[in-house]
C-alpha cells in the first residue's frame, strides 16, 4: 500500500475513531477491550482498504468490520455483570464476598465518548445509549442479539443492511430484534431517568452529596436518595436496595470517617461521577489514596442508582491522580 494511500485512509478514518470505540464497548462493557477492538478494527479496515469500493460509506464499511471483529471476540469471552443481574439484593448485616475473577463491566469516561459532531441530537442519542444501566442491560442479550439492536436501534441501520452484515435474512433480523427489545425492556433504563445535573438544583444536590461524605454525614446522604435507591459495589457480589439498607451498609462497612474522604468530580457514561479518595493516616500529611469511582443515576430530584466501583485501577482510564495531598 502505498504512503499516499495511507494517508488517505487515515485522513479519512480517524475521525470516527471516537464513535468507533463507542460501538465496541457498547458491544463489550470493557474500556480496554473495546480499545484493543478498535486497534483490530484498524487493522483490519487499512489491510483491505485497496480493494474498499466505495459501495457503502467508509463510516458504514467501518462498522461492519467493528461488528465482526467484536462478534468473534465474545466467542470465547464471558458477558460482563454487574452485582444487581447476578442475584437478589442482601442485608448489610450479611457477609460481603469480593469475586475479582469475575470480568465486571466497567465504566467509561465521557471524554472517550463524547460525540465528535456537536449537534444536540447527536450529544443526546450518544449519552443515551452509553448509559451504565443500558450497557448493564446489553451483557444479557447473546451477542447477536446485542449487535442487532445495536445497529437496528443505536446506528438505525435498515434491517436489509444488518441481514448482510450477519449473513441472514431480513425476516430472521427482525426476530432477532423483537426477542432482543422484549428481552430488554425490564432492564433498560427509563426515558425520564435524569443522566446528568442539569438543573440548578440537582447541582445544589450534587454538592449536598460531596459535602455529606467528606463529612461522613450518613443521614445527610441517605436524605438525598430515592425510596428505592441501588446501592452496588463490584467486585462484590452483595447489592442494597432502599435507605434503610444503603445507609446501614455505609455506617457498617464504609470506611474512613468525618475529613478522611475526598470527592473529585468527572462524569461516566453521560453520569454525573466521582472519585472517592480515602485518607491513609500512615503516609506522611495523611494523603488520600484512590479508593473507588461512583457513578450516579437520578430520577427527578432523587438519586436513584450508585454504582460503586471498587477498583483503583479504573482511575487512569478516567486521568485522575491515584494519590491526593493531605
Amino acid at each position: 500500500m502505498t504512503s499516499t494511500v495511507d494517508d488517505d485512509f487515515l485522513t479519512k478514518a480517524d475521525p470516527l475513531r471516537r464513535e468507533l470505540f463507542a460501538h465496541c464497548y457498547r458491544m463489550v462493557g470493557s474500556v480496554h477491550d473495546a480499545e484493543d477492538l478498535v486497534q483490530e478494527t484498524y487493522l483490519r479496515a487499512w489491510r483491505a482498504y485497496d480493494r474498499f469500493e466505495g459501495r457503502s460509506s467508509l463510516r458504514t464499511w467501518l462498522y461492519r468490520i467493528a461488528t465482526t471483529t467484536c462478534l468473534t471476540a465474545l466467542e470465547n469471552r464471558q458477558r460482563r455483570p454487574m452485582p444487581t443481574g447476578l442475584g437478589a439484593s442482601a442485608h448489610p448485616d450479611d457477609d460481603v464476598t469480593e469475586h475479582p475473577e469475575v470480568p465486571w463491566l466497567e465504566p467509561v469516561p465521557d471524554t472517550m465518548i463524547g460525540a465528535t459532531r456537536s449537534d444536540p441530537a447527536t450529544i443526546v442519542a450518544t449519552r443515551a445509549s452509553t448509559r451504565l444501566a443500558l450497557i448493564a442491560a446489553l451483557q444479557h442479550l447473546p451477542s447477536r442479539q446485542r449487535a442487532v439492536l445495536l445497529l437496528r436501534d443505536v446506528l438505525a441501520w435498515r434491517a436489509a443492511e444488518v441481514a448482510d452484515l450477519l449473513g441472514t435474512s431480513t425476516a430472521a433480523v427482525n426476530s432477532i430484534l423483537q426477542r432482543a427489545r422484549t428481552q430488554l425492556g425490564q432492564a433498560a433504563p427509563d426515558e425520564d431517568q435524569i443522566t446528568e445535573p442539569t438543573t440548578q438544583h440537582q447541582r445544589e444536590l450534587l454538592d449536598r452529596y460531596v459535602q455529606a461524605f467528606e463529612k461522613k454525614d450518613i443521614p445527610a446522604i441517605v436524605e438525598l436518595f430515592s425510596t428505592d435507591i441501588v446501592w452496588e459495589m463490584p467486585p462484590l457480589a452483595e447489592w442494597y436496595r432502599g435507605p434503610e439498607h444503603v445507609g446501614r451498609h455505609l455506617a457498617l462497612r464504609c470506611p474512613g470517617g468525618a475529613e478522611d474522604i475526598r470527592m473529585v468530580e468527572t462524569s461516566a457514561n453521560g453520569q454525573p461521577a466521582f472519585a472517592q479518595y480515602l485518607r491513609d493516616p500512615a503516609l506522611p500529611g495523611g494523603d488520600f489514596l484512590a479508593f473507588n469511582l461512583q457513578v450516579l443515576s437520578f430520577s427527578g430530584n432523587r438519586i436513584t442508582h450508585v454504582a460503586n466501583f471498587l477498583d483503583p485501577a479504573l482511575f487512569e482510564n478516567f486521568d485522575l491522580p491515584m494519590r491526593l495531598p493531605g
